[in-house]
Formats: structure tokens, C-alpha cells, sequence
């Protein structure tokens, strides 16, 4: 059975990072630099946070503080309640990021992030590689940077599972024979990556964009898009690459999902033209936070 889809917001330019903190749920409009707050008791929609530089991805830690991945000003930081911005990295061996664009936290309070490049634009890259990093926190609030990745090309969306056992990653680069994969990476003990498998091959349609898990650890993903395939799409996957469920969505190209409510029941999608979404579904979502 199909999820019935509601649209929440329309069009403020590509929205992305959609994060629940308990009651509201935030997202990003990248192109206005501002992060969205949806009161789904009221209904309203109001402006949380501006001045963004682009953030994309948003993320919460274990105890509820709010990270981002500001690709406008190519860095990781953490948003603090006062208005303050702490930059936990915007850098890799002296080089800048690329332009990081979604993050992922696990029970040890370690940051997976990917640093894609899209568009066409270029001739600012510094690091001749788009990768998967880890920050892993250290004394005094400083972040060690840890490159994972040697064979990824616009990595977008990622995960790590509770155990801390896999990173899944969606490997989304556009173009005639580039790779649109979901790729499912071992964590070893030491906190590098085994060789990936290849879980689902999107290929020549769109790939992955965001994903989130639900309790049971299937991975609910956005993809497709109107050019070809099945168009827009959630797809819920089972950790062996299984497609468990499709259910189609009334915009073009979603960018990201979560889940939120009272029993993490239901879901947030955005778009690419910033529409923000909701179903209630038949699964129950896995946050870190709340």
C-alpha cells in the first residue's frame, strides 16, 4: 500500500537536511541560506536560522546539538543555541573541502561526512578527490580528519547503522557510465572501510540523494526523478539490498527524507524545487536524537 503524500511547502529553491529535534522539523533552503522549522501542531513555517553559507545536510548529535554541512563556505560546523557557529572543519592535508554535503553521526559522537563537487563549476577545487571523511572528536573540543573513501565520485548521502557495524553511502555521479550506487562499506575496528558492496544499481536513472533508517534497519532513500525510470521515488531497501517497498512522490526529484512525530511514524520529504512533504507510513524511523 502506497503512503499518502501531503505537501507541506512549496517552492523557496532546493530544500535538503531535514532533521527532527523532538517536536518541530528543520530543513534547509540552500539557495536562501536559512534553515526551515515546520510546527506540525500549528502548522506553521517559520525561519529558524539565517545565513547559512548553503547549508545542505543537517544532523543532530546524542545530545541534541545541531551539525551542518555549510557547502557555500565548503566546511562542517556545529550550530550553537546562542546564535554561534563552532567550525569543526573546512579543510583536508591544508586543502580546502570541496563542498560538503551530508553528514551522518554514530554513538561515539565520530561525523561521517561526504565532500562531493556538483555542477559544473570547478576551477576552485583544491583536492583532486571527492570522498567520504570521518571527524573524530578530541581533547578540547578540536576534530581529527580522517579521509575513508579512495573510490567514491559525488558521494551524497550516507548512514551508519547503530552497531557502528556499516556506512552505507550513495555513490550519485551524473553522467554518461558514471557509477549511481548503493554502496554498503564494512567499519573495521580501527574506523577505515572494507571493500563496498553494491547493494542497489540505479544506473542510467537517478541515483540516491538522502536516505534514514527505520527501526528494523532498512534504509528508506530518495531517488528517481522525471527524466527517466520510475520517476520520483521512495524506495525502502533491507541491509541485504533488498527492495522491500517503492511508494512514488508528487514532486520530480526528492532530495532527502526523515522521520518525526510523537512514535517517529512519519515522514519528511524535500524536493529539489523545495517542496516539503509528509506521510504517515507503516514504519517506525531510528534517530540517534531525540
Amino acid at each position: 500500500m502506497s503512503w499518502e503524500f501531503e505537501v507541506l511547502a512549496q517552492s523557496m529553491g532546493l530544500a535538503e537536511g531535514p532533521a527532527w529535534d523532538g517536536s518541530h522539523l528543520l530543513f534547509t533552503s540552500i539557495p536562501n541560506s536559512r534553515i526551515m522549522r515546520y510546527d506540525p501542531q500549528t502548522g506553521a513555517l517559520d525561519v529558524a536560522r539565517t545565513g547559512t553559507n548553503q547549508a545542505n545536510g543537517l544532523n543532530f548529535d546524542r545530545q541534541g546539538r545541531l551539525y551542518a554541512c555549510e557547502g557555500g563556505a565548503r566546511r562542517i560546523v556545529r550550530y550553537e543555541p546562542d546564535g554561534g557557529v563552532i567550525v569543526l572543519c573546512d579543510n583536508f592535508e591544508g586543502k580546502r573541502l570541496n563542498s560538503p554535503n551530508d553528514l551522518a553521526i554514530d554513538r561515539m559522537g565520530r561525523i561521517w561526512f561526504t565532500d562531493p563537487r556538483y555542477g559544473d563549476k570547478r576551477d576552485d577545487m583544491e583536492l583532486d578527490h571527492e570522498s567520504v571523511y570521518r571527524l573524530d572528536p578530541q581533547p578540547g573540543g578540536k576534530w581529527r580528519t580522517v579521509r575513508v573513501t579512495f573510490d567514491t565520485t559525488a558521494p551524497n548521502g550516507l548512514l551508519v547503522t547503530p552497531d557502528m557495524a556499516t556506512l552505507y553511502v550513495a555513490q550519485s555521479k551524473y553522467g554518461e557510465g558514471e557509477k549511481r550506487e548503493l554502496r554498503a562499506y564494512p567499519i573495521l575496528a580501527d574506523g577505515s572501510l572494507g571493500p563496498y558492496q553494491v547493494l542497489h544499481n540505479f544506473y542510467p536513472h537517478r541515483g540516491i540523494d538522502g536516505m534514514c533508517l527505520d527501526r528494523d534497519g532498512n534504509i528508506v532513500a530518495t531517488a528517481g526523478w522525471e527524466l527517466s525510470g520510475p520517476g520520483g521515488m521512495i524506495y525502502v531497501f533491507a541491509p541485504n539490498g533488498r527492495v522491500l517497498e517503492t511508494h512514488p512522490v508528487p514532486v520530480d526529484r526528492p532530495t532527502n527524507c526523515t522521520f518525526g512525530g510523537p512514535e517517529l511514524r512519519t515522514l519528511y520529504v524535500t524536493s529539489l524545487d523545495g517542496q516539503l512533504l509528509r506521510a504517515q507510513t507503516t514504519r517506525q524511523g531510528w534517530l540517534l536524537y531525540p
